[in-house]
């Protein structure tokens, strides 16, 4: 991460401070999580208009750069929310890998870091006996990863679907009721759910992040971005949209992963674990037109839903918003709270 990266109002490019108050001695491992500290790193211009030069203050220690920082610092958890992209997950992939190597617990709402590293991540954090924990990146904080992880330990998760992405289901619940994309996506922009740029709502981009930490958290295994058969909604018309309708069906922006052998042919979580190089896991982002008995039909505007199918029992639904500030910041709660009681 370049070390200057904010603007104050006149365009001046300005430094970043990680602040930090002089932290109480480290917890031990026998130690409650009532004795956890907690540290606050504020980030903010130094000396700009009106505000003092916090780098002088005897009580505060400053770094311009965010890894010397952690490494010199420490701490029991590291709440990471730097939104990395698909591109490379970075600066999140390192300030988590740092964390978790100094034996940290890790708590982020970036998709792109655990999506492109996430079974590695997961797997560092079990070897230095640390929780990572990331349920805001799918379905924001609706308990999506905390079901599959906790809620569900002693199932096989064989497939899942779900519809990931909000803005998208709000548009084409838009335009079963008539309106063209064009119309659906201005109508989303103007009510603050679609961005002024939206390539990555309506092209896939975010439900592929999405589909990449299920392939991680639910199935154990590494898809590259390259291997999750991608298409976007931009082609599709109100004709072809209102023709599912009246043929009893709803077009959905469908992720799906599920296990198949070397032929196609779908398989038991059991047998792909027993014989993991002649089975693949499937990934797949596209627009598919449900019967009305699919529970994912009928979720319309900006709710989310996913269905995860298991050997070992009926298949299990959850729904909830998938997006929001306040949704987001409570899926990370739920993560720290989880970590405080386990630790």
């Amino acid at each position: 991460m370049a070390e200057t990266l904010l603007r104050n109002s006149q365009g001046d490019k300005l430094p970043w401070s990680f602040l930090q108050r002089k932290p109480p001695e480290r917890k031990e491992p026998h130690e409650t999580a009532s004795s956890c500290s907690v540290w606050l790193w504020h980030c903010r211009p130094v000396a700009s208009a009106g505000v003092a030069d916090t780098t002088r203050l005897a009580a505060v220690t400053h770094w311009t750069n965010i890894l010397e920082g952690l490494q010199a610092t420490g701490g029991d958890v590291l709440v990471e929310a730097t939104g990395a992209t698909l591109r490379n997950g970075e600066p999140g992939v390192s300030y988590i890998r740092t964390a978790l190597a100094q034996g940290m617990h890790v708590v982020t709402s970036s998709k792109g870091p655990v999506a492109l590293a996430g079974r590695d991540l997961l797997a560092l954090a079990r070897a230095q006996g640390v929780q990572l924990r990331m349920e805001s990146t799918v379905m924001s904080g609706t308990p999506v990863l905390s079901t599959i992880r906790e809620g569900m330990a002693g199932t096989r998760i064989r497939a899942i679907r779900g519809l990931l992405n909000g803005t998208v289901n709000s548009i084409l619940s838009a335009m079963a009721l008539g309106q063209s994309y064009t119309e659906a996506l201005l109508q989303a922009q103007a009510q603050g759910y679609a961005e002024a740029d939206p390539t990555d709502d309506v092209e896939g981009d975010d439900a592929v992040a999405k589909t990449l930490i299920l392939a991680a958290v639910a199935f154990d295994r590494t898809l590259a971005p390259s291997q999750v058969e991608r298409r976007g909604i931009t082609s599709l018309t109100r004709e072809q949209v209102q023709q599912a309708d009246a043929s009893g069906k709803r077009i959905k922006h469908v992720a799906s992963l599920r296990l198949l052998s070397m032929d196609g042919t779908e398989v038991s979580r059991a047998i792909a674990d027993q014989d993991i190089s002649h089975t693949v896991l499937e990934a797949r982002v596209e627009p598919i037109a449900l019967p009305l008995s699919d529970p994912l039909a009928r979720i319309d505007g900006l709710l989310n839903a996913i269905v995860i199918q298991t050997d070992t029992q009926a298949s299990v639904t959850v729904i909830g918003p998938g997006a929001g500030r306040f949704q987001a910041g409570q899926g990370v709660l739920a993560d720290l709270i989880a970590i405080a009681k386990s630790s």
